[in-house]
Order: C-alpha cells, then sequence, then structure tokens
C-alpha cells in the first residue's frame, strides 16, 4: 500500500471532506480528510490505482489539489 498527503483548496466545510473521502473510497482508496488544516491522507494500492486517477477523483469532485 501507498501513502500519499495532499493539500486540498475549495472545501468550505465538514461535509465537503466527506464527499472527497466517500468518492476515493468508490475508487478503492482509503481516504482520511481533514476540512480544518485542508490535508488529505491517502493510501491505495499502486498496483490498482495511481496518484493520477486519485488527483483526477479529487478534481472530478469539484476541488483543487497541491501536491
Amino acid at each position: 500500500m501507498k501513502k500519499k498527503t495532499y493539500t486540498i483548496d475549495g472545501m468550505h466545510c465538514a461535509s465537503c471532506a466527506l464527499v472527497i473521502e466517500s468518492d476515493l473510497e468508490d475508487v478503492g482508496a482509503e481516504a482520511s480528510c481533514s476540512y480544518a488544516k485542508q490535508v488529505l491522507s491517502v493510501e491505495f494500492d499502486s498496483s490498482v490505482l495511481t496518484e493520477e486517477m486519485i488527483i483526477a477523483t479529487i478534481k472530478k469532485s469539484g476541488y483543487s489539489v497541491k501536491k
């Protein structure tokens, strides 16, 4: 399993963090997002998901990502 941390822009409330977590879990990642810190921690199987897929999922959810 690979672990990665991202800074997320565009979250306005705790529900935003839940949306990101849910969308990433739908693609097979384990995600923990902190609205207060604007930080996302993701754990994923790199043989199934790539960082590009993770970032694309976040962007599709309506948020911006800083590596």
